[in-house]
């Protein structure tokens, strides 16, 4: 695999056309069966004209090209899978440094491998090397936007604004906020956080396509008083966002009722303090109370499901049809590094086996969705990211069916099996076989703007 080794501003006024099968969403499939779910687009052999970062127009590849577009190059995809971009609502920055480390939970997971990464972050030098690294490992697993957890450190922030925008890449980010039960090198104060958040939100949110987070670690690494400043900074900015944890691992739960016994829930931590909104994504959410879920459906607010996270800390099994069924928005995410793959393919499979062992069955309808157009609904971007549509930005990303012998060989046992079903279930047969046995192996394209920022081969 080849990835660009830097990143530049795309000229506006480029054009280009994306030639290949397109899927796509217009409404939530819901957890109906595959036959049954609504909302599924599916084009076969379509082209997308892109022009300065848009889409302008998606139509047939047998329609002719509209006046003045003749001479434009075509990016020949046919055969492949053409989807947006992928959505990933929760991951960490820094912890590429500690993906794959062994043998713990999540408060011992950060105090000997997630604190430790993090504190590197304090020298510009390595949060600008991380930034880059990162966001090209989003691309090259088909992710074109991310809601990201930096560190504590403010350079760590301005490091990933400045790498995304100079890609005019969708990124949510933000300092994170941490001053208490954190090792030396990582915690802030109130004070000077406060005016750090304040210099970032003034120099990057609504800059291009960067927006601002208000970032809490999560509630035992900060004070009251900390959480009351996060609060007043949601009240007082419109149109940021609030990122944080909540209700991971049981441990973790019980630890922040010590913290703060006046409080009704871990939830209610953060609610009292004005931080849940509609613009707040809360990640994991496992050990909730439906008190908790109804005021998550009141304010709009969206658990960040993180499934591999989930799995590989041992942190529990997500329950997403009660959420769901509770009117709780739920998006998809990697959680990297608790997670243990960037590829949102992978933690849509894990997110199947987790609600499998629930007696819920996850179809690829719904994993795909809540990976883009729901995504996009949840953040409040569905006008600018999520489907393949005229006016959308060209976040787009192309994909084999299958990679290896055994992909392959399964893949033509679908195909082969279309005769005898309807439309839509054969498409799903094989689309969930690609869900399945696919990773980041598959991806041909990724595009962030209708510029091609990965591609599995050299250009020729």
């Amino acid at each position: 695999m080849t990835m660009p080794t830097t990143l530049s501003t795309p000229e506006s006024a480029t054009r280009a056309i994306v030639r290949g099968d397109l899927l796509d969403f217009t409404a939530d499939p819901g957890f109906a069966t595959p036959l049954e779910a609504p909302g599924v687009r599916w084009r076969p052999d379509h082209v997308v004209l892109i022009e300065g970062g848009r889409i302008v127009a998606v139509q047939a590849a047998d329609t002719p090209l509209p006046e003045g577009w003749a001479d434009v190059a075509v990016q020949d995809r046919r055969g492949q899978l053409v989807l947006p971009g992928f959505i990933d609502t929760h991951v960490h920055c820094p912890q590429l440094d500690v993906i794959a480390s062994f043998g713990t939970e999540l408060l011992d997971w950060l105090n000997t491998y997630t604190f430790p990464a993090e504190r590197r972050y304090a020298d510009p030098a390595v949060s600008h090397a991380g930034a880059q690294r990162f966001i090209k490992a989003l691309w090259a697993h088909g992710t074109t936007s991310a809601v990201v957890f930096p560190t504590v450190h403010k350079v760590s922030a301005q490091a990933l604004f400045e790498a995304a925008h100079a890609a005019n890449m969708r990124m949510v980010t933000g300092k994170v906020l941490m001053n208490r039960n954190a090792p030396d090198g990582l915690r802030d104060d109130v004070e000077q956080a406060e005016r750090d958040c304040l210099d970032l939100i003034q120099q990057w949110h609504g800059k291009g396509r960067q927006a601002f987070a208000v970032t809490v670690r999560f509630a035992p690494t900060s004070t009251p008083e900390q959480l009351a400043m996060a609060g007043r900074l949601c009240l007082a900015h419109a149109g940021v966002f609030m990122q944080t944890h909540v209700a991971e691992n049981r441990d973790e739960v019980r630890w922040v009722a010590e913290l703060f016994p006046d409080a009704r829930s871990y939830l209610d931590v953060y609610d009292r303090d004005g931080l849940i909104g509609p613009r707040a994504v809360l990640a994991h959410g496992i050990w909730l109370d439906a008190n908790d879920r109804a005021a998550l459906r009141e304010h709009g607010a969206q658990i960040a499901h993180s499934p591999s996270s989930n799995l590989f800390l041992g942190s529990g099994l997500f329950d997403w049809r009660q959420a769901q069924r509770e009117g709780v928005n739920v998006s998809l995410a990697s959680d990297v590094g608790g997670g243990t793959s960037l590829s949102m393919l992978r933690n849509m499979l894990d997110a199947y086996k987790i609600q499998a062992l629930q007696g819920t069955r996850l179809t690829a309808w719904k994993a795909l969705y809540t990976a883009t157009l729901g995504a996009a609904q949840s953040l409040g971007l569905a006008d600018e990211i999520g489907q393949i549509e005229p006016g959308r930005m060209a976040d787009l990303t192309a994909w084999h069916w299958s990679r290896g012998d055994v992909a392959q060989h399964r893949d033509a046992l679908a195909r082969a099996s279309h005769a005898s079903k309807s439309a839509q279930d054969a498409l799903h047969e094989r689309l969930f076989v690609w869900m399945t046995l696919g990773d980041e192996r598959n991806l041909d394209t990724t595009w962030v703007a209708g510029r091609a920022v990965f591609q599995s081969t050299p250009a020729v």
